[in-house]
């Protein structure tokens, strides 16, 4: 079960990406405390998608641990699952399912006995209530984007993973995004985010993901702990 605890602190040791036979990047650290948002900076290729997928449990680091509290994330792995949501700048949209369908899947995964009221609530915030019954294979891209994002808030988390989150936003759903995430700061939730667009993110720390590019990859370094990672 996911908390909002005031004191929570997530961070990484040691991490680092393997790509093939490319370190995308190595020997990264952070620390993220309830509140605190921090935006991933660097050219195409740098890893900042390949981080938020590591930070969600989708991709296994070559090396390095996630830490909850001060506490391996490897040590309770459905917990972590259900403390991060994650959306990739690819929308996870099921075509014959209609708008309302595709949230309430989440939302029932969140909580079952309250999915019905998240689902409302999230279609109501994104704009997206006229569009309740429209199948997903109908909607626009910007449609499709206000969706996934809608996820956001029909199965709340603490910690939220956004990989280019504005793509295909007017800037009304944009201004509507930055509201939505000052809210999950003020209530303790952390966001981590990477974006090529300007967007409004306050107090914001950097982490620039080219500092961490080797010039080749450390043997030593892939010999690390990175199988019990999560």
């Amino acid at each position: 079960m996911s908390d909002f605890a005031p004191n929570a602190r997530f961070s990484g040791h040691g991490l680092a990406c393997l790509r093939g036979e490319r370190m995308v990047f190595a020997s990264l650290d952070f620390a993220l405390d309830a509140g605190g948002a921090l935006l991933l900076l660097g050219p195409n290729g740098s890893g900042k998608s390949s981080l938020l997928r590591l930070l969600a449990g989708l991709l296994k680091p070559a090396a390095g641990r996630l830490a909850w509290n001060d506490q391996p994330v490897a040590d309770d792995r459905e917990a972590h699952s259900a403390r991060v949501h994650y959306v990739g700048h690819h929308d996870a949209v099921k075509p014959v399912l209609t708008v309302w369908e595709n949230l309430r899947f989440w939302a029932g995964l969140h909580s079952p006995a309250a999915g019905d009221a998240l689902t409302a609530g999230a279609l109501e915030r994104f704009d997206l209530k006229r569009l309740a019954e429209v199948p997903g294979k109908l909607l626009s891209a910007g449609q499709k984007r206000r969706l996934n994002l809608a996820r956001l808030l029909a199965a709340p988390a603490p910690v939220w993973l956004l990989d280019e989150p504005t793509v295909a936003l007017d800037r009304a759903s944009v201004k509507r995004l930055e509201a939505d995430m000052a809210r999950h700061r003020a209530e303790g939730g952390m966001v981590i985010l990477s974006t090529h667009a300007e967007i409004d993110l306050p107090g914001a720390a950097e982490l620039h993901l080219n500092r961490f590019t080797p010039a080749a990859p450390d043997m030593a370094l892939l010999a690390g702990d990175g199988e019990d990672w999560l």
